[in-house]
């Protein structure tokens, strides 16, 4: 177990333990940084309003998403280079996602290829899919994931250029030696290049991934396998309607953890917008500040089905690796349980927006 509190007190550990340029990619956001910070300050302007006299002795967290079974209703964001933060990286998370019962989404730029992730256990998993200018690639990816018994296809949307990072820019980000990106071995994506003043992941993403991304392309994805698609990178209701008229089976609300575009809204203020847009026809999930039990259950009244959470599981990761991972997700389930107890909901099916208090004659 972490001995922490809260999760909020990982960062400060594991920023001790971490190099410098490892800490400022994993914590960092664009530009100045506004919208990371909005996404965590929008989840604290939310309150909660509890109910009394309800029977909450027992709860249950249990839930689905795509149709497979979670423990609770939190899964692993798909985050790069978890070897930054663990030399077991994305294997040591995979085992601790699956012994907390919940998904992990495995991002394209993993430091282990996503055969051996997979082979790190039986559990679900998803693969995160970012499109690159070499079709080619992009099929071989999207094959593989289907070979080794991935869930779903999340396609990242929100990334035809890389946010401008001043942190990356200012340590000249790239990879320690003895890391690469495993799913590219032996070819000529395989390592962020050395770039003076600049982000050798800038430079890589503007040499590699497809800018010209259309909803066309969602099409030809969708052709490519029977998985279901998830794209994540949704903030616009307009989007969502389009996400559902392309066949994708769910999106995730996100703007990239507050690394692409800097004052963008936090994703809880856009979430019921969007919620109101696909009206129940795919699922809905949200990610971006969620540090705490309250930050589901405000999440979930607002139409989430779920939500991901990203930068907590990589500080777990470099304080105790696969323990680390799982003890970021346990904490966040004891919380998560208390809230639903003190708020009155026995059970996921209780939560409805009634939970989340408005100001009288205020616009709903």
């Amino acid at each position: 177990m972490l001995d922490v509190l809260s999760l909020d007190e990982l960062e400060m550990l594991a920023r001790a333990r971490l190099p410098q340029m490892a800490y400022d990619y994993i914590a960092g956001g664009s530009e100045t940084e506004w919208t990371l910070r909005e996404n965590s300050a929008a989840f604290n302007r939310l309150q909660l309003v509890p109910r009394v006299l309800v029977d909450v002795a027992e709860r249950q967290l249990a839930t689905t998403v795509l149709g497979t079974p979670i423990s609770m209703p939190v899964l692993v964001a798909p985050m790069a280079f978890h070897g930054l933060a663990h030399t077991e990286g994305e294997l040591a998370t995979a085992r601790g996602a699956a012994a907390a019962g919940t998904i992990m989404i495995v991002s394209t730029a993993s430091n282990y290829s996503l055969e051996a992730i997979a082979g790190s256990g039986r559990a679900p998993r998803w693969f995160q899919l970012y499109v690159y200018r070499d079709r080619g690639l992009t099929r071989s990816l999207v094959r593989r994931a289907v070979t080794a018994g991935y869930d779903a296809l999340c396609v990242t949307v929100d990334v035809p250029l890389i946010g401008r990072r001043r942190r990356d820019i200012r340590n000249e980000f790239t990879l320690p030696e003895g890391l690469q990106l495993a799913n590219f071995a032996d070819t000529a994506a395989d390592d962020l290049p050395d770039a003076a003043r600049q982000s050798g992941l800038a430079a890589y993403v503007a040499a590699q991934w497809e800018p010209a991304l259309t909803w066309r392309d969602i099409d030809w994805l969708r052709s490519l396998s029977p998985l279901p698609l998830v794209l994540k990178g949704i903030m616009s209701s307009e989007d969502g309607r389009l996400a559902v008229e392309h066949g994708a089976s769910a999106i995730v609300v996100s703007n990239h953890g507050g690394r692409q575009l800097d004052t963008a809204p936090a994703t809880i203020s856009v979430l019921p917008g969007i919620v109101e847009a696909v009206k129940g026809r795919i699922e809905v999930l949200l990610d971006g500040g969620v540090r705490r039990g309250t930050d589901v259950l405000k999440a979930l009244a607002l139409g989430a089905r779920a939500v991901l959470i990203g930068r907590p599981i990589l500080w777990g990761l470099a304080l105790d690796g696969e323990a680390g991972a799982r003890g970021v997700l346990d904490l966040l389930r004891a919380e998560l349980d208390l809230a639903m107890a003190l708020v009155g909901c026995p059970s996921l099916k209780a939560v409805s927006s009634a939970l989340i208090w408005r100001q009288p004659g205020a616009t709903p």
